[in-house]
């Protein structure tokens, strides 16, 4: 195992933290009577943090005492598997099944938005009398129907695309992680301070009114930290790591990875900022839960979303973002309930993103809506130490660039003693040649130095054609089943609508440069007209405009200097839409960076 030698309980007395620290949280609730009834549930999931970026893990660097404290209260799932990339495992998260089956197949270009006709946790728990909350990064649709709010969510408070930094961001917020402009219930306002500090504030302040009420709550709080951009990070914790010696002399696995850069070493500086300031907010979440005398009977999990943004320790695994080797797929898991999970109780058994929401279900109390079929199973018996006779399983984790997937592309299947991969590379849409299967007895090898697929030709086969039929059965979820869903105009829920090149069909040039182009695919809800902005970089030479919604062409110039272009009055019919804009000076085109389209 990559674990940490004894138990979470000794791993945080070797750090120094000693019993107090282990004790910090564990309060009865006011009267000294545990809580009873339905548990209220947060999960805490961060963004490009790996399963070795914790103390806990064993990562001799960077600091997370908070969360290291709460890894020793919690039972956990030692072999816990999400994706390499984040949409795919917030599909999986959010609806219990393989992402496949939800049309999220990839991060952008209009891959990562989710079917509308999913049912999400939130919906089910919302269903059942819970308040819902979401703060922080949503990254399955920024359009109506696919927003967080029409997805079971009560409260939203997120910030539009894949990330801050990113095409999505709103005007005025561009890469702004300090005093970010989020989207406020739909509706864009600045706000101030850390956007991690934002988000685990406001989720504060929604729990105490929640609390107020007697109503249990759902809280999900998805950082974008630490992913990129890096440039925007606690300055206070960032001035303590850079006087630190962050090179690979620390981590003994990266040593066939040198760092010599400075710049190098000043990344590190600014992730490890960014997840110590994590930390700080997971140690006030569970104050204020001690506070509201919550403690004892909610569920806190945390996990993360993929590996690690950047080769760096991971508890010696191979691999780290996009890979499907451990390093890329693994994920601490840590629940925290003392109302009804020991300190300490783990289970090796293999679970994944598509196990939570039944888990959680389960916890709850609350039955799955009829007809619904998920993928995952619950592993509440197991966090609860008891006896369960299941079969053994297999869990696919597949994802690679473009429209859809492509059988054996960058893949990995697992059973409890078995892993069969084929690590063909997350930037490819295509396969190049045939696959090149690597089979691993993960009992006895769970670093995958022995590669045994020669040794063990009869269970490569019998893995490979379980994994085809899983293909298969995911690809056949819904008639023409990797469309992507479509943004709808026109309707009461969002107007205007805006549309940025996280959501486009992209056409021409490299994906988000400023010279590409590419078109939105539209749903009008009403027949009208629409008046639709262009907005773009201000123009260092005039350019011809054109405007096609459908074959219907509309054209303008526009002078030097400029940064919108709005055509008026646009006709436009109930039904299908495709809407493509290009600005051209003299033989070069591109697209604009994000278009207004408003029903009058």
């Amino acid at each position: 195992m990559t674990d940490f030698p004894g138990t979470r309980r000794d791993f945080l007395k070797a750090l120094g933290l000693g019993a107090a620290a282990v004790a910090t949280s564990c309060t009865m609730s006011p009267g000294g009577k545990k809580d009873k009834g339905r548990p209220n549930v947060i999960i805490v999931m961060t963004d490009d943090q790996g399963y070795g970026d914790l103390g806990v893990t064993g990562n001799p660097i960077i600091k997370t005492p908070n969360i290291d404290a709460m890894a020793a209260r919690s039972g956990s799932m030692k072999n816990f598997y999400v994706h390499p990339v984040c949409a795919p495992t917030r599909a999986c998260l959010m609806t219990g099944r393989y992402n496949y089956r939800t049309r999220v197949i990839d991060t952008w270009v209009g891959r990562a938005m989710m079917e509308p006709e999913e049912t999400t946790i939130a919906e089910i728990l919302r269903g059942a009398g819970y308040a819902t909350g979401i703060f922080g990064k949503w990254h399955l649709g920024d359009n109506h129907p696919m927003r967080p709010m029409n997805q079971g969510f009560d409260e939203s408070l997120v910030h539009r695309g894949g990330g801050i930094g990113q095409p999505a961001d709103p005007p005025g917020g561009e890469g702004k992680y300090t005093d970010p402009v989020l989207l406020d219930n739909g509706k864009p306002a600045q706000f101030k301070g850390y956007c991690t500090d934002v988000y685990f504030e406001r989720a504060a302040e929604w729990v105490s009114k929640c609390t107020a009420r007697k109503k249990n709550f759902f809280a999900y709080i998805p950082t974008n930290a630490p992913h990129g951009p890096f440039h925007d990070v606690p300055e206070e914790i960032l001035e303590r790591y850079k006087k630190m010696d962050l090179g690979n002399d620390h981590f003994p696995q990266d040593k066939g990875h040198p760092l010599p850069e400075a710049s190098d070493q000043d990344k590190r500086a600014r992730i490890f900022a960014m997840i110590t300031n994590i930390d700080d907010n997971m140690g006030r979440l569970f104050g204020k839960l001690d506070e509201l005398g919550l403690t004892e009977n909610t569920i806190v999990i945390f996990m993360v979303d993929n590996g690690p943004n950047g080769r760096r320790y991971v508890a010696g695994m191979k691999g780290s973002k996009s890979h499907v080797h451990e390093g890329g797929i693994r994920s601490p898991f840590f629940v925290h309930w003392p109302e009804a999970i020991e300190a300490d109780q783990s289970s090796d058994r293999i679970a994944a993103h598509i196990d939570v929401l039944p888990t959680i279900l389960d916890a709850c109390g609350v039955q799955k809506p009829a007809g619904l079929e998920l993928d995952g199973r619950s592993f509440l018996p197991l966090l609860k130490g008891r006896e369960v006779n299941t079969p053994d399983r297999m869990i696919v984790i597949q994802s690679h660039r473009g429209d859809e997937p492509v059988l054996y592309h960058n893949f990995a299947a697992r059973t409890q003693r078995w892993k069969l991969l084929n690590a063909s590379g997350f930037g490819n849409e295509t396969l190049k040649g045939a696959p090149k299967f690597k089979l691993y007895n993960m009992e006895a090898d769970p670093l995958e130095q022995n590669d045994l697929a020669q040794e063990r030709p009869d269970m490569v086969e019998a893995m490979r054609r379980k994994y085809e039929q899983w293909f298969n059965d995911v690809g056949s979820t819904r008639e023409d089943n990797y469309a992507p869903p479509r943004i709808h105009i026109g309707t009461e829920h969002e107007n205007p609508v805006v549309l940025t090149r996280q959501d486009w069909r992209h056409v021409k040039g490299r994906t988000w440069a400023a010279d590409s182009n590419g078109h939105w695919e539209l749903f009008a809800a009403t027949s009208g007209e629409y008046d639709v902005r262009l907005r773009f970089p201000e123009l260092e030479a005039g350019a011809h405009v054109t405007l096609d919604m459908s074959g219907r062409k509309l054209a303008a110039e526009v002078d030097k200097g400029a940064t919108d272009c709005t055509f008026e009055s646009v006709a436009v019919n109930k039904g299908e839409v495709r809407l493509l804009a290009t600005l051209a000076t003299g033989d070069r085109t591109k697209g604009p960076w994000q278009v207004d389209v408003f029903l009058k």
